[in-house]
């Protein structure tokens, strides 16, 4: 059942970036902010975790 849903969900994330619903630009939103998330003491000490600025 795990890898039906596995397979269910991989070709999902491919139609969601063949039709523009997923972009570059969304993938590094999410990349920032889970490393804001994960990381969030950095932030409390001034790293800049803004990914290319």
């Amino acid at each position: 059942m795990s890898l039906i849903f596995l397979i269910y969900v991989i070709v999902g994330i491919y139609v969601a970036w063949v039709y523009d619903y997923i972009t570059p630009a969304l993938l590094k939103d999410l990349a920032e902010a889970l490393l804001a998330i994960f990381l969030w003491f950095l932030i409390l000490l001034g790293v800049d975790l803004h990914l290319g600025g």
